[in-house]
């Protein structure tokens, strides 16, 4: 416990004095949502041979609520606009080119990803040629590469940055409303509503680019907070859309996919609760310890998005060796049907075994999004050791 203590305390100091540690919480805790929310909702059973994906969603739809708290993708979008925004507007100041700059806010991005396109194309074509089970393929593959989207979307409006940062975001919200009017309202198109994919995730962009300009103030927060939770509560109630914020297999409509109006007036409420909680978390944030664990989920944030699907499967995978060999059958919260509240209590026990997992992915993959900082950071801690043998000292920042 000391040396995490003095760890922590070493992260602390060397943190900028101007850093906005609060929206560094912002965009780990909406990370940390995601994986938490696909692990309690994703569920592969073990069914004659082949693995498919159910949701427990589907059977106990009073858990909807759950959604409501791990659907956290409209603050990410939040804090991206607001940071994309921020630097642009200091490329701009010094100089950089548009495209030198979207080199560098993309590339950390997509660095990571060669890793997992490499890894899941061998592991598909070994499951295929050891005679797995199309389906077991299927499940597993898109499983795999289903955060990729969330990457598409937005590297596309960080790319669009210069075009939208002053946008409204009462413009995309308008585009939203209509699609969703034509498509449910007037029986228009089902692919229609794919604009909504842009539209949809605009809003909260726009809404973290007005904050940059310094427009969103915490009486912003609290019309924000009010008024997209009625709005939700509304559509819900009386607008024929569902209560869960995340798809659920066999329901004709889902709210994420493409998003639809009650997902993005849900997101525009949690982006009014993002803004109320700043202050309190710039406070929380002054102890080291909670700062630390801050800094840490921020430099692997995209590693722990683009493997937490990877490590659940993983363990799931392992766990089929001792259900075949001692339990007898597909363990509980794992292999099982997620039809009841006993599945639910047994997958809160799994959700330890599926963190393991991922920090061991995390061990394995970090140096792909981290690109050259692990080599520049040896270099400089190289550098430390040798002006301290010469007497001086010397403080070096790490980027969080």
């Amino acid at each position: 416990m000391r040396e995490l203590s003095r760890l922590a305390r070493r992260i602390d100091a060397a943190t900028p004095p101007g850093r906005d540690r609060a929206v560094d919480a912002l965009r780990a805790f909406a990370i940390v949502g995601v994986v938490g929310g696909h692990w309690l909702v994703t569920a592969l059973v073990s069914d004659g041979g082949t693995l498919r994906a159910a949701s427990p969603l589907q059977h106990m739809p009073w858990l909807a609520p759950v959604s409501w708290v791990f659907q956290t993708l409209a603050v990410f979008f939040l804090v991206g606009g607001h940071m994309a925004t921020k630097s642009y507007a200091t490329a701009r100041e010094r100089g950089t080119g548009y495209l030198p700059w979207l080199a560098a806010r993309v590339g950390r991005l997509f660095r990571p990803v060669a890793a997992v396109l490499a890894l899941w194309t061998a592991v598909g074509a070994g499951l295929v040629l050891s005679g797995a089970a199309p389906d077991t393929v299927h499940t597993l593959v898109k499983l795999a590469l289903s955060p990729l989207w969330f990457l598409l979307a937005f590297a596309g409006l960080t790319a669009a940055t210069p075009l939208v940062r002053r946008l409204n975001p009462l413009w995309p919200l308008a585009v939203v409303l209509h699609v969703d009017l034509v498509r449910f309202g007037f029986g228009g198109p089902a692919w229609l509503g794919w604009v909504n994919l842009a539209a949809g995730w605009l809003v909260p962009y726009t809404l973290g680019a007005a904050w940059t300009r310094g427009e969103l103030t915490r009486h912003s927060g609290r019309v924000l907070l009010v008024c997209g939770a009625a709005a939700t509560a509304g559509l819900v109630l009386w607008g024929g859309y569902p209560a869960s914020m995340v798809g659920v297999p066999g329901e004709p409509m889902s709210n994420l996919n493409p998003p639809t109006l009650a997902a993005v007036t849900f997101g525009i409420a949690q982006c009014g609760l993002a803004l109320l909680l700043r202050e309190p978390l710039a406070r929380w944030l002054r102890r080291p310890a909670a700062w630390a664990a801050v800094a840490l989920v921020n430099l692997s944030a995209m590693t722990i998005f683009l493997w937490h699907q990877t490590a659940l499967m993983a363990v799931t995978a392992l766990g089929l060796l001792p259900a075949s060999l001692f339990a007898g059958g597909p363990l509980p919260g794992l292999h099982t049907v997620p039809d009841g509240p006993g599945w639910v209590l047994a997958r809160l026990a799994w959700l330890p075994v599926f963190g393991l997992g991922l920090v061991v992915c995390r061990s394995a993959f970090r140096t792909y999004e981290q690109g050259g900082r692990g080599r520049r950071g040896a270099r400089v801690k190289r550098g430390r050791a040798r002006r301290g043998a010469g007497g001086r000292g010397a403080k070096a920042v790490p980027r969080a």
